[in-house]
């Protein structure tokens, strides 16, 4: 799984692009609400304990930013007030609207964690609500390896998070469009013709995910995060040194994950592109 250890305040991270990424987040949110939010019932609790923890974590760790005041927290950075004791929103919905990061609510079920609630508004290749309500099992079924792999030490980490604890993972991804919001399915068979190794900078992106995990202790849930950042690919290669660790991942994955990857239409142009700057 990769995991390490982070400090619990550094579930959440601020950068320049917080502006324009909320404006998306909000315009996501108020026109395509079924595709970037959802909740099943009995996910109450742990929907307002994420709100109640960010509520807590921000002003803490931001205090320039935001501000807690009563019942009201002020988002300095957007200029919005949010009286907690009357939400316009669900304290999820509340919650998405004040991070860059989406947040998904893992909670008990008897066949193993359940997707019970999720603001995502920055999908890599998955929609909302071909998942909601599912065990992560049936979740996770189109990644090659999961079940024979993942699956029991997922679930076992799951039920062993502590409370005050906080561990992360990094996920990425080479795509040939930049946009944030790409829900659909990972199946692209297709050649890519128009990217070549002259061209493959210019045309491609790094999309990673930075990912935590931690305990919402009164609820009995589990708080997943997930951060998304997208890298031109040019830019991430203008050390040599990257492009020949980003090209020797590339082939060090087995050809079912290259495929669930998408990267398959591009492959060759990729490391054409990436063997040319490797040295």
């Amino acid at each position: 799984m990769g995991l390490q250890a982070r400090a619990p305040a550094e579930m959440i991270e601020i950068d320049a692009l917080y502006p324009g990424q909320m404006a998306e987040r909000r315009e996501l949110l108020t026109r395509r609400h079924a595709e970037v939010f959802a909740a099943c019932p009995g996910s109450e609790a742990a929907r307002a304990e994420v709100l109640e923890r960010l509520a807590g974590l921000l002003p803490a760790r931001f205090p320039d930013w935001f501000e807690q005041s009563g019942s009201v927290l002020r988002n300095q950075l957007t200029g919005e007030a949010w009286d907690l004791n009357r939400l316009p929103h669900d304290p999820l919905e509340v919650a998405g609207r004040l991070v860059q990061e989406d947040l998904c609510v893992l909670q008990p079920g008897p066949e193993g964690p359940v997707l019970a609630a999720a603001v995502l508004c920055f999908p890599t290749g998955w929609r909302l609500a071909d998942k909601i309500g599912r065990p992560l099992r049936e979740v996770h079924a189109p990644v090659p390896l999961y079940a024979e792999r993942l699956g029991q030490p997922v679930d076992r980490l799951l039920a062993q998070l502590r409370s005050g604890h906080l561990v992360e993972r990094l996920n990425w991804s080479v795509v040939d469009d930049p946009a944030l919001f790409q829900p659909g399915g990972k199946a692209q068979e297709n050649s890519a013709p128009w990217i070549t190794a002259a061209n493959a900078g210019a045309a491609l992106w790094l999309r990673t995910e930075r990912q935590t995990l931690s305990a919402l202790p009164r609820s009995g849930g589990v708080l997943f995060t997930i951060r998304v950042r997208v890298h031109p690919l040019a830019r991430i290669c203008s050390r040599p040194e990257i492009a020949a660790r980003l090209g020797d991942a590339v082939r060090a994955l087995p050809e079912e994950m290259q495929h669930y990857k998408k990267l398959v239409p591009f492959r060759d142009a990729l490391l054409g592109y990436l063997d040319a700057r490797s040295h």
